[in-house]
């Protein structure tokens, strides 16, 4: 997470105003379903755009294990983003291995540390598709 619940809530209260433009790139706010506790979670990420998706990476730093806003996905998929001012519903899915090549350049091109994370850790780091629901 970037600042974790201070950035959500700034986010949140500012309509993204503070919060949506981080470290020379852009963030929303991702909500899920928590997959143990099956409560509402919510994550600062950065992202991406591609053909009306936005774009997301399961990256947690390189760590061997993905960041929990991962786990609720898999678990289910259904879950709603805030982009500035607006929330909206969307599915989740991991790019397909035909698509990650392009999604994730475009993701590297936000945030370029994604290809150092992805030097620390076996595990694959998805690119997550979010598409409006």
């Amino acid at each position: 997470m970037l600042f974790g619940k201070e950035h959500i809530e700034r986010y949140e209260a500012t309509d993204g105003e503070e919060g949506h433009d981080w470290e020379n790139t852009q963030t929303l706010i991702l909500t899920t379903t928590g997959a143990k506790s099956g409560e509402e979670r919510k994550a600062p990420l950065i992202y991406g755009e591609h053909d009306g998706t936005y774009l997301i990476v399961a990256s947690k730093g390189g760590d061997p294990k993905p960041p929990a806003w991962y786990v609720n996905l898999q678990n289910d998929p259904q879950a709603e983003i805030q982009v500035w001012g607006e929330k909206f519903p969307v599915t989740a899915r991991d790019a397909t291995p035909e698509e990650k090549p392009e999604l994730w350049t475009i993701m590297t091109g936000h945030w370029p540390a994604y290809d150092e994370y992805q030097t620390k850790t076996d595990r694959e780091i998805p690119v997550v598709v979010l598409e409006r629901a």
